[in-house]
């Protein structure tokens, strides 16, 4: 090889070395395309979509599988590049292909027979996916006890720019769902406003919430292990967030339904202090857990469905569930499906979430409470009958009436509004004692504490779906601006959806200047504002005017909406499911 050609060569490796650095630089790893990153436990490659770095199915932690019930653990470290460019895996479930349970207010409803339909429901359609979303986009992926898997969207890797990160839990009541679909996709936040999106699955049912703790040792903090999950999965954000452009300072955790119940239930819990920095529940709430005289019961009855003889405690109780199939314990769970809590163990939650007070422990903690309007929907005769009505509401929501009689209720809400048809009154009613009551109680307790109430702010969502109807998720795709994947679920008339685009823009805007400031005004003294022009200025909730703010084609800020009914509900002490009547 003469000089010439060697000096050639030369430069040509060296070209490449400097080409391969600098697409180090930008996260990818110069010849696929790949985005790489690294974790504490190895390097991870994703992909580039729309300009955002999308990193799927990410392990937070070790497959529950060689643990089960049991604390989870970090992920064993791997050599090499991990592919995460899809959806992987999810929790295993309860709910059976093509059944729909209705979930509201953070759990799924109780059954009302063997044979009977349920009465009411959070939606009027079928849900679509796990979570119980109707109309919107399918779940992907399998199930699988190996599920501590987290999706990572962020517009840059190691630019150290210390962006919000927004950590969103899924829905489902504590049986299902899974962040494995797009609605949940985060990449038009990151356009929108620089922030970090993270979304996470964890554990659910029995595998995450049946206290064991009474029969073996090994077992003391089952009763929460899917809360276990979240917080080790907020422990990952903190370790490694910054590989990702994300500011472990500023990390709002948000869900709805199920997913706000859980992230009220951190807000309880000592173990998840300091990882979160801001809270938003979207009609997802909870009051209290599950005791645990309760919650040993109910394990008892899964223990004798799959099989495992009472008095089997100890190392033999240990063999035995480590000796099951993911699906025998799945077909146990279902024996008392509408009543995974998270257990007042006194290991990992110490109280009941916001019983008899708003948690201290979380008081200095910003938190936004949202409900929809229609949150508890009633099936009922197309043409219903004032005559109708009473039977009709009771069969769907007796256990939450208390002293109050249908009949009451429904001259009551009557005469709240004389618009109302009587299948009207019986939606409003519903919501009012059901759906819409634990909401209402969280915040007036975070309204009670002076801390918290300068911290607190309400929406009600009652821009109308596809079925005319603000129902049950409804607010996610504008939360999450991703209207273009939820138009089965949004409605499709072209003026309808230009509102909803727009109104989604305002909603997701707020979502990312509240993770950013810890105000959806966007008031923090360091920052310059950042207020939407088109949102009215947001006043803190409290006792005297309880300032909601409306999601309507044109947002209002509206004192003590829907007054006379929640004095009407009022009348009723607040059952929360899956717990004892009071």
């Amino acid at each position: 090889m003469d000089r010439r050609k060697l000096l050639q060569r030369s430069s040509l490796v060296a070209a490449a070395v400097a080409l391969r650095a600098n697409a180090w630089a930008g996260g990818s790893d110069g010849s696929s395309g790949a985005q790489i990153a690294t974790t504490t436990a190895g390097k991870i490659s994703g992909v580039l979509e729309d300009g955002i770095n999308v990193f799927k199915g990410v392990p937070y932690g070790a497959d529950t599988a060689k643990r089960r019930f049991m604390p989870p653990v970090a992920p064993e470290k791997w050599t090499g590049v991990k592919d995460c460019s899809n959806f992987t895996t999810m929790a295993p479930q309860l709910r059976q292909p093509g059944a729909g349970r209705g979930l509201v207010g953070g759990a799924a409803m109780r059954p009302t027979g063997a044979t009977a339909a349920p009465a009411s429901s959070p939606m009027s359609t079928p849900p679509t996916s796990l979570s119980g979303v109707p109309g919107g986009p399918r779940d992907e992926g399998r199930q699988s006890e190996d599920c501590l898997h987290l999706n990572v969207f962020t517009p840059g890797l190691r630019d150290h720019k210390r962006r919000p990160v927004l950590v969103y839990i899924h829905g489902g009541a504590y049986n299902n769902g899974t962040v494995n679909n797009n609605l949940y996709d985060g990449k038009r936040l990151c356009h929108r406003g620089d922030v970090v999106v993270v979304t996470v699955n964890h554990r659910l049912n029995a595998f995450g919430y049946m206290y064991l703790g009474d029969l073996a040792p090994e077992y003391a903090a089952s009763g929460n292990a899917g809360q276990l999950d979240l917080v080790l999965a907020l422990q990952w954000i903190r370790e490694n967030i910054d590989e990702f452009g994300g500011d472990p300072t500023r990390v709002l955790i948000f869900g709805q339904s199920g997913g706000g119940a859980k992230c009220a239930a951190l807000m309880a819990t000592p173990a998840a202090k300091g990882y979160f920095s801001r809270v938003m529940t979207m009609s997802g709430e909870q009051i209290k857990g599950a005791s645990i005289e309760i919650a040993a019961r109910r394990a008892k009855i899964v223990l004798a469905k799959i099989g495992i003889p009472a008095g089997v405690q100890g190392k033999e109780l240990v063999a035995a569930l480590n000796g099951l199939t993911m699906e025998q314990i799945q077909e146990g769970a279902r024996a008392v499906s509408a009543d995974w809590l998270p257990v007042v163990d006194k290991v990992i939650l110490f109280r009941n979430p916001f019983d008899p007070d708003a948690p201290a422990l979380s008081q200095d903690v910003p938190m936004i409470l949202g409900n929809v309007q229609t949150e508890t929907a009633v099936r009922g005769p197309a043409q219903m009958t004032w005559a109708q009505a009473p039977e009709v509401l009771d069969r769907a929501v007796h256990e939450y009436l208390g002293p109050v009689s249908a009949e009451e209720a429904v001259e009551a809400f009557r005469k709240a509004d004389p618009t109302y048809t009587p299948l009207e009154v019986d939606r409003a009613a519903a919501t009012a004692f059901r759906g819409w009551a634990p909401q209402r109680l969280e915040a007036e307790r975070r309204a009670a504490n002076p801390v918290s109430q300068q911290r607190t702010w309400v929406y009600q969502m009652n821009f109308p779906g596809a079925n005319g109807l603000a129902g049950h998720t409804i607010d996610i795709p504008f939360m999450l601006d991703n209207i273009a994947v939820a138009v089965r679920q949004v409605g499709a008339a072209p003026e309808h959806l230009k509102q909803a685009n727009e109104l989604a823009a305002i909603m997701s805007q707020m979502l990312i200047t509240y993770a950013r400031t810890g105000s959806p005004n966007g008031e923090d003294p360091a920052q310059l504002p950042t207020q939407d022009a088109k949102l009215p200025y947001w006043p803190a909730y409290d006792l005297k005017t309880r300032a909601t703010m409306i999601w309507a084609a044109k947002p209002r800020i509206e004192d003590d909406p829907r007054r006379g009914e929640r004095i009407e509900a009022e009348k009723s002490h607040y059952h929360q499911p899956g717990t004892p009547l009071p």
